[in-house]
Order: structure tokens, then C-alpha cells, then sequence
């Protein structure tokens, strides 16, 4: 009787430390997915790229212009006014070859449901300072560009819903539609509510071994949604980062709080090091024509892979019923004990 008890309490003692192994390995899997978009660590930040408050490094890292408005807490690219333009640009060239950007911005104004506009971009360009017609920018640029588009143009274009983020990449030979809100040059793009919001307002864009990721945190939930997820994308080093936003006949402010750059440290092959990166033109690599890229119903871009949340939550799952199934284990080996009992 006293051997089976011992030997019953010393498997016991085994089940809890297979547990407590269990667990430590669960908290290790979520801390390694959850760094699947960065979190913002300092050591990783690259303060000559990044723009913050109070905005100490306008005039000396950051250029501005048009009706651009520094303040101690946000820059106003654009008052709520009619046709007003303004940009910022970092002055500093980027050569880090994988990169997160990370915006929080604000869209607000007085303007009600489909009377403001136009909205902002985000920029990664060869050239900066150049006003132009897309969202107060140059047309036929050269690198990336993030739009967050307020106002819908194309009356016919009714199967998404705005306001409308999307994304394009431009070798400096394509003009960007505003007649058609850039449809037939986009990369992909999702619906977000983000004007008016009265919580903060975050944006990710992640370029990593040839792979653009948008992410939104816009619902004030402290997580992000992914936007777009495409891979095939090559975009040079030594190009500016900057934003600008532009109003016409209808209006809204446009601020940007912060862009915090972070450099994400990736390894590449020997060949990919000896590329001179500088030289390489911004192009897509796509299966399909940009014009075919179209949202479902509820504002989420099709055909992206698993990533950040959704490998997340898988994870998640099979750590957990391999959890489940080591506590039905242990209570099932706990009977036979017991019932092996008897015949001591």
C-alpha cells in the first residue's frame, strides 16, 4: 500500500513539472509570435528616421512645407480649410534594407459623413519636397507610397467602403488615378474607420525580404489588423520617408503624432549583401494584375497568408489542447490508481 502511494505521489510530482514545462513553453510561443510585428524596442529604434514629440528634430532631421503646422503636440499637415497641401519629409536617407514604419496619425473635422477629404500618404521616394496632385505630392514618383484615402471619387466603385488604405509602388512611369481612387495601380487595401475616432489611431508598414506588410490599429483594441501582405516587392535603400496630405473643395485636419522607425534585424544571403541596393528599381513581382485586387465585403484584403494574428491564434490552439490533453491524461491515470488501490 505504501509503495503504490509513493509511487502514485512521485508521478504525480512528474505530471506537474511536465505542466509547469507545458506552460513556460506556451508563454515562450506567445512572446515569439507576438514579436511577429515589432514592439517597439528602443535598442531597434532609429531616431534620425523617427519623428516624435515635442519634435525636437524639425529643421534639423525634418523638413516641412506647405500648410504644414508644428506644434508641441501633433503636426497639422492640413487645417480643416479648402484646398490646402502640406508635407513632411525626413532629411536623413534610409539604408536599412528591412524596416517597420510605425504612424499614428489623427483625420478629424467638422465635415459630416462623405464631406471631407482627401486624406494622407505615407511615403518611401527617391525625391522629396515636390508638391504635387496626389494627396500634396509629385505623381509619377519613385518608391512606395501608403494611401489613406477619405473621399471616394469613383461613384461606380461601390464594393468597398471608405475611408480606403491602400498601397502602390511606382517605378516613376505610372501616374496615380484619382478618378478611380488609384484602383487600377494599387497593390491591395482594406477599409478602416479612422476619421473622428476619439482613441488613437496607429498605422505599421513592414518592408522585410521583399515583403510589404500593412498593419492598422485603429478600433482601440492595442492590437493590429492585418491591411495587406504581399511579397515580390523590391524597393531600393537611400530614399526619404515622409507624409503629406492635401484638401480640395471639401476638407479635414491631417496630423501626424509620430513616425518611429525601427530596424529589423534580418539575415540575408551572401548574395543579397554584395547587391549594391542603392541601385535596385521599385517594382512588384504580382500573379495578377493590381487591378484585380479587390476587398470582400468586410473591408479585409483577399488571398494574404497566414501571418501575425492569424499564426497567433493558431498556436495558440495546439499549445493549449496539448494542455487539455495532459490534464485529461493525468485525471484518467489518477482513476486507475485509485481503483488499483484495491488490491493492496
Amino acid at each position: 500500500m505504501r509503495v503504490s502511494l509513493r509511487g502514485c505521489l512521485n508521478k504525480m510530482g512528474n505530471f506537474r513539472a511536465f505542466l509547469n514545462i507545458t506552460l513556460v513553453f506556451l508563454v515562450f510561443e506567445l512572446c515569439l509570435v507576438c514579436c511577429d510585428i515589432t514592439d517597439g524596442n528602443t535598442e531597434h529604434l532609429k531616431r534620425e528616421h523617427s519623428l516624435t514629440k515635442p519634435y525636437q528634430g524639425v529643421g534639423a532631421q525634418w523638413d516641412f512645407s506647405g500648410s504644414t503646422l508644428v506644434t508641441s503636440s501633433y503636426v497639422r499637415l492640413t487645417p480643416d480649410e479648402r484646398s490646402k497641401q502640406g508635407s513632411i519629409w525626413n532629411i536623413v536617407p534610409c539604408y536599412l534594407k528591412d524596416w517597420e514604419m510605425h504612424v499614428q496619425f489623427k483625420v478629424h473635422g467638422s465635415g459630416k459623413k462623405n464631406l471631407h477629404g482627401d486624406g494622407i500618404a505615407i511615403w518611401y521616394t527617391k525625391e522629396r519636397l515636390h508638391p504635387g496632385p496626389v494627396f500634396g505630392n509629385q505623381d509619377q514618383y519613385l518608391g512606395l507610397a501608403i494611401f489613406l484615402d477619405t473621399f471616394r471619387n469613383d461613384l461606380h466603385g461601390m464594393d468597398r467602403s471608405f475611408p480606403y488604405i491602400s498601397a502602390m509602388v511606382n517605378n516613376g512611369s505610372v501616374s496615380y488615378d484619382h478618378g478611380k481612387d488609384g484602383r487600377s495601380s494599387e497593390l491591395g487595401g482594406c477599409s478602416a474607420e479612422i476619421r473622428n475616432r476619439e482613441h488613437d489611431t496607429y498605422l505599421a508598414i513592414r518592408y522585410s525580404k521583399g515583403r510589404l506588410t500593412i498593419m492598422v490599429d485603429v478600433d482601440d483594441r492595442n492590437e493590429w489588423k492585418e491591411c495587406i501582405d504581399i511579397g515580390g516587392v523590391r524597393l531600393p535603400t537611400g530614399y526619404f520617408f515622409g507624409a503629406s496630405a492635401a484638401t480640395g473643395d471639401l476638407s479635414d485636419n491631417h496630423d501626424i503624432i509620430s513616425m518611429k522607425l525601427y530596424q529589423l534585424m534580418v539575415e540575408h544571403t551572401p548574395e543579397e549583401e554584395n547587391l549594391d541596393w542603392t541601385k535596385i528599381e521599385p517594382s512588384v513581382s504580382l500573379l495578377k494584375s493590381p487591378k484585380d485586387n479587390i476587398d470582400d465585403p468586410t473591408g479585409n484584403f483577399r488571398g494574404t497568408p497566414l501571418t501575425g494574428w492569424k499564426v497567433f491564434l493558431l498556436l495558440l490552439c495546439a499549445l493549449l489542447g496539448i494542455v487539455v490533453c495532459a490534464v485529461v491524461g493525468a485525471v484518467v491515470f489518477q482513476k486507475r490508481q485509485e481503483r488499483n488501490k484495491r488490491f493492496y
